[in-house]
């Protein structure tokens, strides 16, 4: 007969291969249900994400091992000990969630919500948001990139302040509270914190600005406005490059990244910025159509455009 976790640690006092696989299934129930990030240096969950959070587990300062010894001696048989293993991969991922950007975005959006009688929270193992007004049973079951998509329809809103300690800026409060309203009406239920905290990363762009990578263009559009007014166009304060340092001002570091690969398609963004192809087909649409106002006024649009490149590469540089 197969040998079970709990017969193994009985006979080697230590962890052993059905041990180690168990865990690692262990960890892949808590993260289904929780909806728990992949650890640092995963994109998604895998079998090697989930070693990783096991091995972390292990090796943490003044525990590792001890957790395995303490759900041992707790044990009576194998369903004891696995709701016991259970218990501390939970405990273990929510204190790791809580370090990242996005666990202190949820605590501070949650915090809140909390602190507003027009949101409801509904307990559960995942945490969800509602309206007060919202029926108590309704669960927003749709898609993630919906709610991104009508968060970055809302317009006149943004952060200019945003700090990592501390109380939150009256404005800030103002401007993710008028997206967390409006998402929430357009899902007409309760929404996970979670995702709700994705949104709005994805809305502002808090957590994870874009990183300026050097890349070549292809030969296309925007390639042939830089090699033809590169050389020639001087500084001029009050006119071409006035009007190139407002619309870079108004840019969001996303969209900056994105300035050289306009004639490219979303898919292309979406590696790019390393981004679900939604927000990254909402960025380069905002993007093209922001620069397509701008540049109708009364400006040569390839001198502004070429001023424009020319500061995505002192960027980068």
């Amino acid at each position: 007969m197969t040998e079970s976790a709990y017969e193994e640690l009985t006979r080697l006092r230590q962890l052993g291969p059905v041990s180690l696989n168990l865990l690692r299934r262990l960890v892949h129930q808590v993260r289904r249900a929780y909806g728990f990030p992949p650890p640092e240096g995963h994109t998604q969950w895998s079998d090697e994400a989930a070693d990783e959070v096991v091995l972390a587990m292990l090796t943490r300062k003044g525990e590792g091992r001890e957790f395995v010894t303490r759900c041992f001696a707790l044990a009576a048989n194998d369903a004891s000990l696995e709701r016991l293993f259970l218990t501390s991969i939970k405990n273990f991922l929510i204190d790791e969630a809580k370090k990242t950007p996005r666990g202190k975005l949820r605590r501070r959006i949650a915090r809140l919500m909390g602190e507003d009688t027009a949101y409801r929270k509904l307990q559960g193992s995942a945490p969800r948001w509602a309206l007060a007004g919202h029926a108590e049973e309704a669960t927003w079951q749709g898609d993630l990139d919906d709610l991104i998509a009508q968060a970055a329809r809302v317009t006149g809103v943004g952060i200019t302040r945003w700090n990592h300690s501390g109380p939150t800026p009256t404005q800030t409060v103002l401007a993710l509270k008028t997206i967390l309203l409006h998402v929430l009406r357009h899902a007409q239920g309760a929404v996970r914190e979670e995702d709700l905290a994705k949104v709005l990363e994805a809305r502002f762009e808090l957590l994870a600005p874009a990183r300026f990578t050097t890349l070549y263009a292809d030969e296309g559009t925007v390639a042939a406005i830089v090699e033809q007014h590169a050389a020639t166009i001087a500084p001029d304060p009050t006119g071409t490059e006035g009007v190139a340092e407002d619309v870079w001002q108004r840019l969001s570091p996303n969209e900056r990244l994105l300035l050289p690969y306009l004639d490219k398609d979303p898919h292309h963004a979406a590696q790019l910025l390393e981004i679900r192809h939604g927000h990254a087909t909402l960025v380069l649409s905002n993007l093209k159509n922001m620069l397509r106002d701008a540049l109708s006024t009364d400006c040569e649009p390839q001198a502004v455009m070429a001023a424009l490149l020319r500061r995505c590469g002192e960027a980068a540089s």
